[in-house]
């Protein structure tokens, strides 16, 4: 594929990226891992308008569906070790320039969370990347959990004061990292991925009831991903290990269990962006590393060869997170090439 890119912004460790639909016009936004802004973008690549300029450690953003530019944020994550004060945020423009920004809740060491629906129900599920610390060199003897609940539509009731209440719905996460939202057979669902594992969650079919909880691989992971990339009608999984990982591994269905069908021939070192999805035509994987030669890669298959391929989007750029959309029939990345401080979006094209 051909690859065309565009400098578009310079964020100090610019980290998170996500989709907003704002003013009857698709945008997207991207924030800072520490102290530093949040800025929205239009498709071509410019500049609209920032939301705000600190406290930054924004992991993850999300527009809640059917709104116009509200969406909930993380703050306060600025690294594994420092994210006591972490929480989720509720961000409302007033239409004028004006963003609002309240407290949906106070969550330690959140890292991501999904707005997923079922049964016309919203259902807001949490994973933290783990539960508390007794020091910060790098202590991880306090698990992850994930935690779920309804999102209710009129969210104006929460603050500081009165704030959403979840429930843990699993626990001993250790390194609970991943979390990557598909949509399978028409219904949302979530692979998390951590220490022990890569796992599903599907939503309950009515409030009150259990989230269905599926394992899908034992190896320790970083992040994952399900896309079909070979078109067979049966989705591989595509895996970055372990934690922060150098290694890259597609795996295939075999008799209802996931077995290695490829592994990327080099060391990718601290592997963290990751999409999966139709880019240039095909299905494909993207994934960047922020450590080493620092690559953006995209994985396919290769039909006429019967194989996996690897390509090389851009070098030294030190992806933290990517987002892909379309615009005018063309694809586009989105790049927070974290570890040079440039938002980078590149056009591609077969």
């Amino acid at each position: 594929m051909e690859v065309e890119k565009k400098v578009i912004g310079s964020i100090p460790k610019c980290y998170a990226v996500a989709p907003l639909f704002y003013h009857g016009e698709e945008h997207f936004l991207v924030a800072a891992e520490r102290k530093g802004r949040c800025v929205l973008y239009d498709l071509v690549g410019n500049d609209k308008d920032t939301i705000w300029t600190e406290p930054g450690g924004v992991m993850t953003m999300l527009q809640i569906p059917e709104t116009d530019g509200q969406f909930l944020a993380t703050q306060k994550f600025f690294s594994p070790h420092d994210a006591a004060e972490a929480k989720i945020i509720i961000v409302t423009p007033d239409g004028k320039g004006n963003w609002e920004m309240r407290t949906l809740l106070d969550i330690p060491y959140i890292h991501r969370f999904g707005i997923l629906m079922r049964g016309g129900v919203k259902y807001l599920i949490a994973g933290t990347v783990k539960s508390g610390q007794d020091h910060s060199n790098g202590d991880w003897s306090y698990p992850g959990k994930v935690y779920a609940a309804v999102l209710p539509e009129d969210l104006s009731v929460f603050s500081d004061d009165y704030q959403l209440q979840m429930e843990v719905i699993m626990d001993g996460l250790v390194k609970n990292h991943g979390f990557y939202k598909v949509t399978e057979e028409g219904m949302d669902k979530v692979v998390i991925s951590c220490d022990s594992g890569v796992y599903i969650f599907i939503p309950p079919d009515a409030p009150g009831k259990k989230w269905e909880i599926l394992p899908l691989l034992n190896t320790s992971a970083s992040d994952a991903v399900l896309v079909d990339l070979d078109e067979d009608g049966v989705d591989e999984l595509a895996v970055i290990s372990p934690f922060h990982g150098d290694t890259i591994r597609i795996y295939r269905q075999v008799d209802g269990k996931f077995e290695i069908a490829y592994t990327y021939e080099k060391k990718a070192e601290f592997s963290h962006s990751i999409y999966g999805g139709m880019l240039g035509g095909k299905p494909a994987v993207v994934i960047g590393h922020r450590e080493g030669e620092r690559n953006l890669l995209m994985f396919t298959w290769n039909k006429g060869l019967e194989q996996f391929e690897s390509q090389i989007l851009d070098r030294g750029c030190g992806s933290a997170n990517v987002y892909k959309y379309e615009k005018d029939g063309v694809d586009y990345l989105v790049s927070t090439n974290r570890e040079i401080d440039e938002v980078a979006l590149y056009k591609v094209s077969v």
